[in-house]
């Protein structure tokens, strides 16, 4: 199957760590990879995934969850705990919500179920870059309430409380503090915090919803981002 990758201006081009023990899906990745303009290392398991990770300098790390070893759900915590900051896309056959809120509260950034179309991956790729450079040139804190959000420092704190966020949450916290007092549809997120104008999966932003509450709202009041039956979701502090 061909990639029909296309090179990259050498400013976007990224190190990227593939962790895949199937050698042929590995091998596929890394020539699309590499034909799209981007540097690809390599590992076959979660161990050496996550020592490339911490020696490396990587920008992104696409991370298989059924691996060797170390499954790729500990990987993605192993490399969090590291000091990781890098996006970090699962990949895997799993494609039940409970699968994808266990990658992505392990540290995750996005989620791709197999089989996938290359150029899909790619998109994914461009949108977690994008984000990545757009956070470092903004400037200013957004804040609601008690719950602010400092764009060039990437930290968020309710209260004074520093809230430890991953990259994907950080857009979709970004998005909502641009947005308050508004309704906002699942499509429009989707499109907004993933950068592409497809479907992310069923489930997807339910599960990062999901995420956000459990660290902006568990342990403060008052509570901020509620659902909207049948309409989206909306941060305000009036239910």
């Amino acid at each position: 199957m061909a990639t029909n990758g296309q090179a990259l201006p050498v400013d976007l081009a990224m190190r990227i760590l593939v962790v895949e023990d199937e050698p042929k899906v590995a091998a596929f990745l890394k020539q699309g990879l590499e034909e799209s303009g981007h540097e690809v290392l390599s590992a076959s398991d979660g161990n050496s995934g996550r020592r490339l990770a911490k020696e490396k300098g990587v920008d992104l790390v696409l991370l298989d969850v059924i691996l060797p070893g170390l499954n790729g759900v500990d990987t993605c915590r192993a490399i969090r705990h590291d000091g990781g900051n890098m996006p970090i896309l699962m990949l895997t056959a799993l494609g039940t919500t409970d699968d994808k809120v266990a990658g992505l509260d392990a540290g995750a950034d996005d989620y791709l179920v197999k089989p996938f179309e290359f150029q899909e991956l790619l998109a994914r790729i461009r949108s977690l870059s994008r984000r990545g450079h757009a956070a470092t040139e903004s400037n200013g804190t957004l804040a609601y309430g008690n719950l602010e959000l400092n764009l060039m420092k990437k930290e968020a704190t309710r209260d004074g409380q520093r809230i430890l966020l991953t990259a994907k949450e950080f857009a979709l916290l970004e998005f909502f503090l641009r947005n308050p007092e508004r309704v906002l549809s699942r499509a429009l997120i989707s499109e907004r915090v993933w950068d592409i104008d497809f479907n992310t999966g069923t489930n997807v932003v339910e599960a990062y919803i999901k995420l956000l509450r459990k660290k902006v709202d568990r342990d403060f009041e008052p509570k901020l981002i509620h659902n909207r039956v049948g309409l989206g979701y909306i941060l305000t502090d009036r239910p």
